[in-house]
């Protein structure tokens, strides 16, 4: 009897996918004797019925490709827009399974498809996951497919930018991605020589930044190279944040409910635009002119790097493994050069951040990196 997968691919782009989608493919077909389908646009092609067939030609050429050939969304088999109203349509995604005779769905995508793809096992479906998103924080691996191609992007830009910074004796403030860890301004800003890092582990003093920036041109060192993830937080803001989160937990009426819900939101917006509010407050603190590099989504496009086509290949490859010795309801998780299956109950709703004791940490401020604390 035939055997048939399906694959979809949910969350934020990121580079590595169409190598996955190929490895499991490929692997699945050739080794498996395995029909493999794809749908459409995340989870929502699932709902839909949306579905390409992922053969030798559909798969051939891929390898190379940034983002998805299936297309994603981020949205949740439990909370889908449907004609503007948002409803369960977990029902109907196990039955569009049934319908195509699946015998397992991998689902390639970060933090919240490894929870969607939990809550569809939860529902009877035979479901695999790989761990894919260039912020490296998915839990119970040992590296995300996406993070090697970001972490080189980000380097390169912040390698690009000490020649400019040097010559206008200026600070330059380079925001990568992180909004929750902070893997890749730790990894980029020590590859690439940063004086600063910071992350959202480490809550930062902003006047120590700028002490660390003093100290730098005291030493004859006209020009700062600072990495800052996009969740960094200083200790003021994250005190405020913790301040209104605690209000709105305790609140005794609607009244302070909505109060509390507002200032959250105020908080929060405040930190979406930090990055640049830092640059001024250190100009003003360090009389240095600075200037402002956000990378924004350039850290998911273009061609993935050569680590991540192998990683993503040698998971896809154990993924259909595991599949043809029936095994479901995993994560398939890189450990060493090797894969291990780890239950989705041990990966859903947890995130790997960076540890205060990391060697990264210790090698960084052993070097004189700063990370304002």
């Amino acid at each position: 009897m035939d055997r048939n997968i399906g694959i979809l691919t949910a969350g934020g782009d990121s580079p590595g996918l169409n190598a996955a989608i190929r490895g499991i493919g490929k692997a699945a077909h050739r080794t498996y004797g395995m029909n493999v389908i794809g749908f459409r646009d995340g989870f929502r092609g699932l709902m839909q019925n949306r579905t390409i067939r992922l053969d030798g030609s559909t798969l051939s050429g891929i390898l190379t490709a940034g983002g998805t050939i299936l297309g994603t969304s981020r949205d949740k088999p439990h909370k889908m827009p449907v004609g503007g109203r948002t409803m369960d349509m977990t029902d109907l995604m196990v039955e569009n399974y049934h319908a195509n005779h699946l015998d397992a769905l991998v689902c390639l995508g970060g933090g919240g498809t490894q929870k969607n793809a939990l809550h569809l096992a939860k529902a009877g479906l035979r479901v695999l996951t790989l761990p894919k998103t260039i912020d490296n924080d998915v839990a119970m691996t040992d590296v995300t497919f996406g993070y090697d191609t970001a972490l080189t992007i980000a380097t390169e830009t912040i390698d690009r930018l000490h020649s400019t910074a040097h010559s206008h004796h200026r600070i330059v403030v380079v925001e990568v991605m992180g909004h929750n860890a902070g893997w890749l301004a730790l990894g980029s800003g020590l590859a690439g020589g940063a004086d600063v890092i910071l992350i959202p582990e480490i809550r930062y003093d902003l006047e120590r930044v700028a002490q660390a920036v003093i100290e730098r041109r005291q030493a004859g060192s006209t020009f700062s190279i600072i990495a800052v993830s996009e969740g960094a937080l200083s200790r003021e803001q994250a005190d405020n944040l913790d301040k209104w989160k605690t209000r709105r937990k305790n609140a005794g009426n609607e009244y302070e409910l909505r109060k509390a819900t507002l200032k959250l939101e105020q908080a929060r917006q405040e930190q979406a635009e930090h990055t640049h509010r830092l640059a001024r407050k250190l100009e003003d603190l360090t009389r240095l002119e600075s200037r402002v590099t956000i990378l924004g989504h350039v850290q998911r496009g273009g061609v993935p790097s050569p680590g991540d086509r192998v990683l993503a290949t040698r998971l896809g490859s154990a993924c259909a493994r595991y599949i043809d010795e029936g095994i479901h309801g995993v994560m398939v998780a890189a450990r060493g050069e090797g894969t291990e299956p780890v239950p989705l109950e041990e990966v859903a709703g947890r995130r790997k951040t960076v540890p205060l004791d990391h060697p990264w940490v210790r090698s960084a401020r052993s070097l004189g990196i700063g990370f304002g604390d």
